[in-house]
């Protein structure tokens, strides 16, 4: 029986990044991180799909070389459709589509957000490797996304819960922009909040029905405690940082633990994992093991290089997805925005 080996690409916003799996196990995952958007407080579009056009290339190379695969040896590409910014996805389409066809090979297309979820089937080939059993659920926290998703199969995924406006990744980076912190704000609230007072501050915490979110509302609230603060001391930001950032944090995350909470006990699972890029942040990772401990949770948070935008998760996605034959056609076109 041939092997199966995947080249996944992912240029759905600014970081570059390719990588290759071979019967399920990865060999290799390069990506390449744009800095030039810190200057501009969030990501530049125009300059994002200039900077994979610059990129693309190196990365695959490279990707290919460190798996120590030939590109002859692949059975599919798979890439990026969406959702995310059209112009960086576009760039990943067109190099997926030129080099699939190329060399003869089907065409796979995935679900970005498909992809987070099933990061946790990437198997780095050690032993003592554990994945989710189906059926779980599945907290899907990003810059752009907030969302709690039954997991059925590879295959077979239904969002119970996700946020009416802001995405909790969204509410870090607003704040930490009042407090003048660089982006992406996420990592600099977290490493402050360690040596902060999680209780310093409360905020307002919307009251959404069901298992959707909205963090609009607390980030407003912090936006107006900030501006009175200020008012009173002009240096009360630079005097508070730490429990400013603790608290926020903290409000945050109770937010979203309590919707998954709700959710594992009203839908009965007890198999509940972690992903997207503010599933590295250390209070909800320590959240999640203590509800773990308390409820009996068997907890799945992913190795923090597959937490980001990743080739891996994209390449594990179309690894199952060519098992079932599941390829796209050429003319299928990326898209910003798609409800899985």
């Amino acid at each position: 029986m041939n092997s199966i080996v995947i080249l996944g690409i992912e240029s759905s916003c600014d970081d570059t990044s390719a990588a290759v799996i071979k019967d399920g196990v990865l060999l290799s995952n390069i990506t390449a991180t744009q800095s030039v958007h810190a200057n501009y407080g969030g990501v530049v579009p125009e300059l994002a799909s200039r900077a994979h056009q610059q990129n693309i290339i190196p990365v695959v190379h490279e990707a290919l070389r460190v798996a120590n695969v030939s590109k002859n040896d692949l059975s599919a590409v798979a890439f990026t459709r969406g959702p995310g910014l059209l112009g960086s996805l576009l760039v990943g389409t067109s190099f997926a589509k030129g080099f699939a066809q190329a060399l003869s090979i089907p065409l796979i297309d995935v679900n970005h957000l498909q992809a987070h979820v099933l990061a946790h089937f990437i198997s780095e080939g050690a032993a003592n490797e554990q994945f989710p059993e189906f059926p779980f659920l599945c907290m899907l926290v990003s810059g752009g996304n907030s969302q709690l998703i039954v997991v059925r199969s590879y295959c077979n995924m239904e969002i119970v819960g996700q946020t009416i406006d802001d995405a909790a990744g969204e509410a870090f980076d607003k704040c930490a922009k009042v407090m003048g912190l660089p982006y992406p704000g996420g990592p600099h609230v977290d490493r402050l909040a360690k040596d902060g007072n999680p209780l310093a501050f409360v905020f307002n915490k919307p009251q959404i029905p069901d298992y959707n979110y909205s963090f609009s509302g607390l980030k407003t609230s912090f936006l107006y405690l900030v501006r009175d603060k200020v008012k009173e001391n002009p240096n009360f930001i630079s005097e508070n940082l730490n429990d400013l950032c603790a608290s926020i944090q903290h409000a945050v995350v109770e937010v979203l633990m309590a919707k998954l909470r709700k959710a594992a006990k009203d839908l009965k699972i007890n198999q509940v994992a972690l992903a997207g890029g503010v599933s590295a942040n250390s209070a909800l990772r320590e959240a999640f093991q203590n509800h773990a401990n308390k409820f009996g949770w068997k907890v799945f948070v992913p190795p923090f290089a597959y937490t980001t935008d990743n080739a891996a998760m994209i390449a594990i996605n179309g690894y199952f997805k060519y098992q079932h034959n599941d390829f796209c056609e050429l003319d299928e076109a990326p898209y910003s925005r798609v409800v899985m």
